[in-house]
């Protein structure tokens, strides 16, 4: 008698085959690949209002998968990579803003980056482009999880003078070690040689899951569009480089659709915070939101995100649902088939439910905005609370009056320009999201954070090839232990090299000054990774340092207006106590995390900021009236 089919042996056998086949293939872990733009304004590509610069690639992009319009980043550059590749926000990770070349501090390799976790499952890795976590062997990529690394370790305008006739120069790494030294004409080829090695890493890996990290040099400052884009664009040399990036993105997805990969590959394209607006034509727009890079305003840290995954994504979809750079860890190990343990906890939550069109609700409670340390706004839904003071942009550091008034409440479905304040028409909203701001400041930000973990950090650091200013540096005599500046004028400087030497020791700053001014620049020496400042604000004197270690900066306030003819001593102290005088009373005291990490390399600037800021100036127009008696003592 013939059996039943379906209750056939051999029939059971084939269906349980075919089964497992199903749903191996439902689990069939996706290549991802991460393009990560260099200070690319929310308005500075086709899907996001861009009608200067053409981007036909992106255009294709949005059109076949999805625009994310609330997708957050962080205001600038290190910060921003340690929150992508990490899940945290920097500030619970002590990465609170950017490293300079040859820095002792970097990514911890105690923390979990995506190309780990992906490792471990499978992946092959690479990261091709810029790094800025750290250059010193223990931070760079190599040692992050990645199999291989091919890029300029840190931004593109960080070049030092080699020793020889090379010039000012950025290395080219291949790994962990120099492969070349590019002049300023050399980097106009990084797209294009990036862009072939990302091919070559997905061609070598077709058959195995990837993950590729792209971080582009562009369109970070200075600009150096490849030979056969320049003039090409309707926005100079700006839109020239912006039009090779599109150029880039094109070409990853003909391969991908070459190698017949569009559809088990997630395509990321986003970017790292706002334009540097103050880069003038070469800073590129954030328009209609308000400020830029270095700004906690929408403007600095919201950006263009596409994504695709033809099949899963939805092609021309758009979601203004909150979700963030933070968020790409725990969602592509999920994708990948892991699991985030809950230690060390991360803030990120996995968006791929939002991503494939499962949901439309934000994964996170909230969306918090850190400018270093300091915790500035919080947005729950289309409601955003300010609270401190927000300047524009980096390199613009004026605050405007309405950035002085706190609370601030915005309502961003309404108003995407953040001008009207709408606290005193919502009191239970703002209290609400003041609760939600004191938590997480208290757990890890300010000065005393109860779950911040330990940023990285090597003994003598050295810069990745010879440099005349270290060797300058190694020839300087050790200390006349009292410097003596009075031959300076407001509106000098004076190099680093020949600056006083603060380094890892304790230091006083004294001086008389006699102004009308309520809000000048006093003294500068260092900008937004080292150095110390002394400055008016409203009156106060303000001594502000940057130790390089911990709290990344820390401002000591004479607590009332200097008067005129007035003699100001500062001090950071060997027990790290920062100290403020009067006329020779002590007004305020603080206590910095640690000594200045390195001798800052900007230079030492009175009456005056003449490179990257130091701190948030009220004012950074030129002191007027008179500075006399400076003096720099150390031990």
């Amino acid at each position: 008698m013939t059996r039943p089919l379906a209750s056939s042996p051999l029939l059971a056998v084939l269906l349980g085959f075919i089964i497992c086949g199903v749903r191996g293939a439902e689990a069939a872990q996706p290549n991802i690949v991460v393009i990560f733009i260099d200070d690319l304004g929310y308005a500075d590509i086709g899907p996001f209002g861009a009608m200067l610069q053409k981007t036909p690639n992106l255009d294709r992009m949005a059109s076949e998968g999805l625009k994310l319009t609330s997708f957050y980043a962080a205001p600038v550059c290190s910060v921003s990579r340690a929150q992508l590749l990490t899940g945290c926000y920097g500030a619970r990770i002590s990465v609170p803003g950017v490293y300079s070349p040859g820095n002792s501090h970097g990514l911890n390799p105690e923390e979990i980056t995506i190309a780990e976790r992906l490792k471990e499952l499978g992946y092959a890795t690479a990261c091709i482009g810029k790094w800025h976590l750290g250059d010193q062997p223990e931070f760079l990529p190599t040692n992050q999880g990645f199999d291989r690394y091919f890029g300029i370790p840190y931004s593109n305008d960080m070049q030092r003078e080699a020793i020889g006739d090379a010039g000012k120069v950025v290395p080219l790494l291949r790994d962990d070690k120099v492969a070349e030294l590019l002049t300023d004409e050399e980097q106009s080829r990084i797209v294009e040689r990036y862009t072939d090695e990302a091919i070559l890493f997905m061609e070598e890996n077709k058959d195995r899951p990837f993950f590729l990290y792209f971080p582009h040099t562009a369109v970070h400052t200075p600009i150096f569009p490849g030979e056969a884009f320049r003039g090409k664009s309707n926005n100079g040399r700006f839109g020239d480089w912006v039009e090779e990036v599109d150029w880039s993105v094109g070409r990853v997805l003909e391969t991908l659709s070459k190698l017949q990969l569009d559809e088990k590959t997630l395509v990321v394209f986003t970017s790292d915070n706002g334009p540097w607006l103050s880069k003038g034509a070469d800073g590129g727009s954030a328009l209609p939101l308000r400020g830029g890079k270095g700004s906690t305003w929408e403007g600095g840290v919201r950006v263009p995100t596409l994504v695709r995954w033809p099949g899963k994504v939805e092609a021309g979809g758009i979601c203004d649902t909150v979700a963030g750079t933070i968020d790409l860890l725990p969602t592509f190990v999920a994708l990948a088939g892991g699991e985030v343990s809950e230690e060390p906890i991360i803030d990120g939550r996995d968006i791929s439910p939002l991503l494939l069109g499962k949901t439309t609700e934000a994964s996170r409670e909230a969306h918090y905005y850190f400018s270093s340390y300091n915790l500035q706004a919080v947005r729950q839904g289309p409601w955003k609370l300010a609270i401190a003071p927000q300047k524009e942009s980096m390199g613009k550091e004026g605050i405007e009056p309405d950035s002085t008034e706190n609370p601030r409440i915005y309502h961003l479905d309404d108003e995407i320009g953040e001008r009207t304040n709408l606290a005193s028409k919502h009191p239970d909203i703002v209290a609400k999201l003041q609760v939600l701001a004191e938590n997480m400041a208290t757990e890890i930000g300010g000065n005393s954070p109860v779950a911040r973990r330990l940023a990285g950090e090597v003994p003598d650091p050295q810069t990745l090839y010879p440099t005349e200013e270290v060797q300058k540096k190694e020839k300087r005599k050790p200390g006349g232990r009292r410097i003596a500046l009075d031959g300076l004028k407001s509106g000098d400087s004076i190099s680093s090299v020949e600056a006083p030497e603060v380094v890892g020791m304790p230091f006083s700053v004294s001086l008389t000054i006699e102004t009308e001014q309520n809000d000048a620049i006093i003294l500068s020496h260092g900008g937004v990774a080292v150095g110390y400042a002394l400055h008016l604000r409203g009156g106060s004197a303000v001594f502000a340092v940057r130790s390089g270690a911990g709290e990344n900066i820390t401002e000591i306030v004479s607590p009332e207006a200097v008067p005129r003819g007035a003699r100001i001593s500062a001090s950071l102290g060997s027990d790290l106590t920062m100290s403020l005088l009067i006329n020779d009373s002590l007004v305020a005291s603080g206590k910095s995390p640690a000594l200045i990490s390195r001798q800052p390399q900007e230079d030492f600037c009175l009456g005056h900021d003449s490179q990257k800021p130091v701190t948030s100036y009220s004012f950074s127009g030129p002191f007027e009236g008179q500075i006399s008696n400076l003096k720099i003592t150390t031990p």
